[in-house]
């Protein structure tokens, strides 16, 4: 495979520097791709650069993942109108650890290829740096003038934000281009790949290897991803969609991806799958003749929920999308667990009774109108069960007045209460 046809079919590529194509041709080459490790779960939003470091791999190149240990502690001003939070470094080896358990998804690390991807943190080198030695080592061979003529420098300054920009933010591109000479010495790494965002950082690092060792080295970022509707890519009303089942549960994960407007699953399928360019084109014609059928969003999210979590988790997820209109739905809802039930049922009014009541037995009626108001009282119950109006955990109630017991309880702790055809209630067991 060559890498800068992969890339550029999937509408990867935003800029390249001159050479790096021959570069990639001529043998195996080392490139890293820098991640802010501000948080011990990588996002969708990380996930473009992320597939082009597993695009490089396939392609036989070997891909480094830097993390932004040091650099971390500072904050990039690029598309930032303000400083972030700075990070210990107990805080950023454990992100570490949590972002390398998750690569390892994408990238294979642990075998002997000479190709096999590595985990470097620009910390490590960083760290004992002293800042007299930095200013004279580094600092000197970039000038204040280019600088100044990057564009995350110049909107900082330009007055968009109101706070302008410490010498520490100022410093960033500088800290960047060092990472990107250490690693060329250290690694023989010849390229930087980045968001469309990032290349005055990786150009300086380019000028710094240029400057100081008379060396060629490259650059190549990808676009930032965008949705049709202009909206910002990866944002939903709960915040950022992680990869981590403890942020964002594989239910919630598959739903964003099968949610995606046609448009949007078209450009997606191309940069978030490895699926090859037939199978797309295949998908889209067939979208293109029933659009109702979805067939581009369900690939979509079948094949990133598998590479993300598991086929199991997929399978699960799908399961419990079904939940609201399977026959099954009974079966589903006692196997699916805890955080996946509530992400199903979430916006559905709940209701909170005594758990004790349970343990001795409640009368239906009791429960849906003294404990848990779906109904207003226990004749309007009544008429709607004969008309098989109510049903218990997806399962049709015929007695008004049967006998609830903690048997009921789905994850020993909700009841599901639907009345009429689309009114949902969950009722939760203190």
């Amino acid at each position: 495979m060559d890498f800068i046809e992969e890339l550029t079919w999937r509408g990867m590529i935003h800029q390249m520097m001159p050479g790096t194509e021959e570069q990639l041709k001529k043998e195996m080459t080392t490139a890293y791709l820098g991640i802010d490790p501000t948080a011990d779960s990588l996002h969708i939003g990380h996930l473009v650069g992320v597939m082009i470091l597993k695009h490089f791999q396939r392609c036989g190149h070997k891909p480094l993942a830097l993390i932004g240990g040091a650099t971390g502690m500072i904050g990039d001003p690029s598309l930032k109108s303000q400083e972030r939070k700075l990070l210990d470094e107990e805080t950023l080896r454990h992100n570490q650890e949590a972002i390398k358990k998750q690569l390892s998804k994408f990238l294979d690390f642990d075998s002997d290829a000479p190709n096999a991807a590595e985990m470097v943190n620009n910390y490590d080198w960083m760290k004992d740096f002293s800042f007299l030695a930095f200013i004279r080592d580094v600092g000197k061979h970039i000038t204040v003038n280019y600088m100044m003529a990057k564009d995350s420098v110049k909107k900082r300054l330009s007055g968009e934000s109101q706070q302008g920009m410490s010498f520490t933010e100022f410093s960033y591109q500088l800290v960047q281009g060092y990472d990107f000479l250490n690693l060329y010495k250290e690694k023989n790494c010849r390229l930087q790949l980045g968001g469309s965002d990032q290349w005055g950082n990786i150009t300086t690092g380019t000028e710094l290897i240029r400057r100081t060792l008379g060396g060629e080295a490259y650059a190549l970022t990808c676009p930032l991803i965008t949705k049709a509707d202009g909206g910002k890519f990866g944002k939903t009303e709960s915040g950022n969609v992680w990869l981590d089942p403890r942020y964002t549960s594989p239910y919630k994960f598959y739903q964003f991806w099968l949610n995606v407007s046609d448009a949007d699953a078209e450009k997606y399928i191309k940069i978030f799958t490895e699926l090859s360019r037939e199978e797309i084109e295949a998908l889209v014609a067939e979208q293109a003749e029933n659009p109702g059928a979805r067939p581009l969003q369900k690939r979509l999210a079948k094949e990133i929920t598998t590479m993300v979590h598991s086929a199991e988790d997929y399978e699960a997820a799908v399961e419990a999308s079904q939940i609201l209109f399977s026959n099954k739905a009974g079966e589903i809802l006692r196997k699916i667990d805890e955080p996946t039930l509530l992400a199903v049922m979430e916006g559905v009014p709940t209701f909170e009774f005594s758990r004790s009541e349970l343990e001795a037995g409640i009368k239906l009626a009791d429960l849906l109108t003294d404990h848990a108001a779906v109904f207003p009282s226990k004749g309007e119950m009544r008429k709607m069960v004969q008309g098989g109006g109510v049903s218990l955990n997806k399962e049709k109630v015929t007695d008004p007045y049967m006998e609830v017991k903690t048997d009921s309880l789905l994850n020993d702790k909700y009841i599901l209460v639907q009345r009429g055809k689309k009114n949902y209630f969950l009722l939760i067991a203190k």
